[in-house]
């Protein structure tokens, strides 16, 4: 989904209340069934497919299959992308709406125990695959160079800013379906990693003794546009990786995006901002 149309989508898709309603149900608990979001707003069974059909193709809310359930999340990417590309060129006054929205997407935590964010990008599979993969692509829009041979159970070892090389034998690659689904175990966060970043011993040290866990990328060619979902998961209740992830991933995410249509990634103040726990 992109330009106008895609636009227009997002706009129709806020304009009914119900809708409105589905996702504040989601924002206030993120991943949901249809049977617990039918029951939370008191709606048939088929008025809330319907409407929850307008708001995927919206790409509002992505979908992932659990067994043989499918759970629904609200996805920041949209509201995110028209206030980058319309808010700041017009009077804030007139768009606070949407401005409050993209701040409570964007502030409340939205599942305790994963992460998951879904956009388009014009593209090739191929092209994003490399995009996720290649040194020479991560190093522009992430900052972080990977080396690893892509098979399953192989180590990934992260050559971070400052010629910090993170190294775990815990890293290693989990799937690896090319240009289809890519999935890794998270990095280790060390004391080499926390002096690079300017860190507090301390924060690093709490943040090190929570689970590891893992991310996933999902690859779906629509057209000439393919669909990108990450899910990052395995957080304990109350982490603040989790907080910091969820800070990082939409503006790593929209820099791959702008590299990969434009050529050029989004301009980054500082990484230790962009990525203040591999985010």
């Amino acid at each position: 989904m992109s330009g106008r149309r895609g636009m227009d989508e997002v706009f129709k898709a806020l304009a009914d209340g119900s809708r409105r309603r589905l996702l504040d149900s989601l924002n206030t608990r993120n991943g949901q069934t249809l049977r617990e979001l039918c029951a939370g707003l008191e709606m048939t069974r088929q008025s809330v497919s319907k409407h929850l059909a307008v708001l995927e193709a919206a790409n509002l809310v992505t979908t992932l299959w659990r067994g043989r359930e499918k759970w629904h999340y609200l996805n920041a990417e949209p509201i995110n992308a028209i206030a980058d590309r319309w808010i700041n060129q017009y009077d804030l006054g007139r768009v606070h709406a949407l401005a409050d929205l993209k701040r409570a997407l964007e502030q409340e935590p939205m599942s305790e125990h994963e992460f998951v964010y879904t956009t388009f990008i014009n593209t090739t599979p191929e092209r994003l695959w490399q995009g996720l993969t290649d040194p020479a692509f991560t190093s522009r829009y992430w900052g972080v160079s990977f080396e690893s041979d892509w098979q399953v159970g192989s180590e990934v070892v992260w050559v971070m800013p400052k010629g910090v090389r993170v190294v775990d034998p815990a890293q290693v690659v989990l799937v690896a379906e090319p240009y289809r689904r890519l999935a890794y175990t998270w990095h280790s966060l060390t004391p080499e990693f926390a002096k690079a970043y300017e860190m507090d011993p301390a924060e690093i040290a709490k943040l090190a003794g929570e689970p590891r866990t893992k991310v996933s990328f999902e690859l779906e060619p629509r057209g000439e546009v393919v669909k990108l979902t990450v899910v990052h998961d395995g957080f304990a209740p109350g982490s603040g990786l989790r907080d910091s992830v969820s800070g990082g991933w939409p503006e790593l995410l929209s820099s791959l995006k702008t590299l990969l249509e434009t050529g050029e990634p989004l301009p980054q103040a500082e990484p230790a901002e962009a990525s203040p726990a591999g985010g």
